[in-house]
């Protein structure tokens, strides 16, 4: 990541997100160029990061739009995506929703429940518009990624047990105005290993094998998203490998249908970052503290699910006086901690420090709790070399 330009504006309010934008095209050329191989298509994932300058960046490519909510298919649809290329997933969709969905004549709705196919085959009978679904099944594959984000489990509230699609098909023989289009599956965020993809593929191959022997046709197949990214060392994977990941699918998914992937931190990972300034230092009893001005409220992730992020000091200045500090917020929860054992260059009040890999789930889950707010982004549009991850 390319902190040059960043370096000049360490004068400016903090904290605010960061975003090498030269970086981010570099990975879109890198999906671009590894999905193009295989005809693979691809949907960016809109809960990842709806900064709108990030939003222009990727939909000026041949993506479309996965939306877990109508706001999200609402800001695609002024964006410019095609209603075509929008998906809508969500365990718990509103009416209206589902109505909007309808109306705009998106390409897909991914069903969760039957309750809800029930509910959509009842409302688009009302509007008297047909809507194709795909069937978000519960593959129970384990992504062995944190509990919080994984979604494949029989135990998680995602999707249709694979148990179940027999009944589901029978609920759609009745409902009029519904149309099977395809699977969905979704087995969790973060997944470091390619082999909970190659046992999600061959589920899908029993589950094809068994639609087949009851004539049931489908359009088009939807494996999700999940690819996770370095957070450790993110200038030594600063761009996922998608070419071993599109490889790894077309290798173990026997298919002939056309294949959807819903990507988001993959894709903006690590080209954002989340700047903040050293407030106060404070000696406790077992631990040296950086009180920063970047809190929860602008990185929930730590807080949430315990993620760690790289923790790098912006100063030119060199220090041989290294420290292990905890990075803490001034949020009033024990929560608002970016993590302990935190070695930095010797940090005083007024240093920059730099939370890097912040480009997903970082800006989109920012929150005025304690009426904090976020400042404006920054952008780089400097080019840089990454490593070739092809």
């Amino acid at each position: 990541m390319n902190f040059d330009s960043l370096k000049q504006q360490k004068s400016r309010r903090t904290p605010f997100y960061y975003y090498d934008m030269a970086l981010l095209n570099d990975t879109l050329d890198r999906l671009e160029s590894a999905a193009k191989r295989y005809h693979y298509h691809v949907h960016y994932a809109m809960k990842a990061n709806c900064n709108e300058d990030i939003l222009k960046t990727i939909f000026k490519r041949p993506f479309g739009a996965d939306c877990v909510s109508g706001n999200e298919v609402e800001k695609a649809l002024s964006m410019g995506v095609a209603p075509n290329q929008i998906v809508l997933a969500g365990v718990g969709k509103s009416d209206w929703e589902i109505e909007q969905a309808i109306d705009a004549g998106i390409f897909c709705l991914n069903v969760e429940s039957l309750h809800e196919l029930q509910v959509i085959g009842l409302i688009a009978e009302k509007m008297g518009r047909p809507v194709k679904v795909a069937l978000r099944l519960n593959p129970n594959v384990d992504a062995n990624t944190h509990k919080h984000i994984t979604t494949g489990l029989k135990e998680n509230k995602f999707g249709i047990a694979h148990n179940d699609l027999g009944l589901a098909l029978e609920l759609l023989d009745t409902l009029d105005f519904v149309s099977l289009s395809g699977l969905h599956f979704h087995i969790g965020s973060q997944i470091m290993e390619l082999q909970p993809y190659i046992d999600l593929c061959h589920q899908v191959n029993q589950i094809l094998d068994f639609l087949a022997s009851k004539q049931v046709t489908l359009e088009h197949l939807n494996l999700g998203g999940g690819l996770g990214i370095n957070y450790h060392n993110p200038d030594i994977e600063p761009i996922p490998n998608f070419k071993l990941f599109f490889e790894t699918i077309h290798k173990h998914l026997k298919s002939d249908l056309p294949v959807h992937f819903e990507l988001g931190r993959s894709i903006v990972g690590q080209c954002g970052a989340l700047v903040t300034r050293v407030l106060f230092e404070k000696q406790g009893a077992s631990k040296n503290f950086l009180i920063v001005d970047a809190g929860m409220t602008e990185l929930m992730r730590p807080a949430l699910y315990s993620a760690a992020h790289k923790i790098e000091r912006l100063n030119d200045e060199t220090s041989n006086e290294v420290m292990k500090y905890s990075v803490v917020g001034p949020v009033c929860e024990s929560t608002d901690s970016f993590g302990d054992d935190i070695a930095l260059p010797l940090s005083v009040r007024g240093d920059v420090l730099v939370i890097r890999s912040a480009g997903a789930y970082g800006e989109s889950m920012a929150n005025n709790y304690n009426l904090r707010r976020l400042n404006a982004a920054e952008y780089s549009y400097d080019q840089v070399s990454v490593k070739d991850t092809l």
